[in-house]
């Protein structure tokens, strides 16, 4: 059996949502930030060293507890498990750009909005600096709306981990970074993602979640 440590509002919620269109058994661990802080609790440091979310620990068929952390390893993982469903697709120029979307997510989309949100808790100063900083997001929306415009999914005509990898970047920006249905081809993407029945599955796995 797969555990997840999910914390609420957060990147594991990909991990639920995977496992969902995997079909790989699996419990939730659920925690939730420090009202203040937002940062998560202490408790996640006894199941990582890092103290971050997800995190998944495999016991599967009684073997030694594997624990493995980063959302883009989790993946990697969870699909090689899978027998490489909605892993790497077979053709070359498609399995390039799986490969690109699924590091591009974390790599260079999510810092800037990691950036946004965190200055958006700095009283006067942060609110000027977002506002510098917003360019620098519009121009990885703009980069994203022109490969959605050329396909339906990241990786080319089907479905693949890459898109469950850049749902929660997207999913923010669309939250709070300008993304919205001025960009009709990633916002298209978006509503096809949510009405997916293992994206649904994964929100009432984990529970409350203000991106969707």
């Amino acid at each position: 059996m797969i555990t997840v440590h999910h914390l609420e509002n957060s990147r594991s919620q990909r991990v639920l949502w995977l496992l969902e269109e995997l079909q790989l058994p699996y419990r939730v661990q659920r925690y939730q930030r420090d009202e203040r802080t937002m940062l998560a609790p202490p408790q996640l440091r006894k199941v990582h060293p890092l103290g971050k979310s997800p995190v998944i620990v495999d016991e599967t068929d009684g073997a030694s507890p594997r624990t493995i952390a980063e959302t883009g390893a989790i993946v990697e993982y969870l699909t090689e498990q899978a027998g490489g469903r909605l892993g790497t697709p077979a053709g070359r120029e498609d399995a390039l750009r799986y490969r690109h979307f699924l590091h591009y997510a974390e790599g260079s989309l999510m810092p800037p909005l990691l950036v946004k949100l965190v200055l958006g808790q700095v009283p006067i100063f942060g609110r000027m600096a977002q506002k510098r900083l917003q360019p620098m997001i519009d121009v990885h929306l703009d980069y994203v709306e022109q490969e959605l415009a050329r396909r339906e999914w990241f990786a080319g005509g089907s479905f693949t981990a890459a898109d469950v990898m850049m749902s929660f970047p997207l999913e923010a920006a669309h939250s709070r970074a300008g993304l919205d249905g001025s960009r009709p081809a990633t916002m298209r993407w978006l509503d096809r993602i949510h009405a997916r029945p293992a994206y649904q599955a994964a929100l009432a796995s984990g529970g409350p979640y203000k991106y969707a």
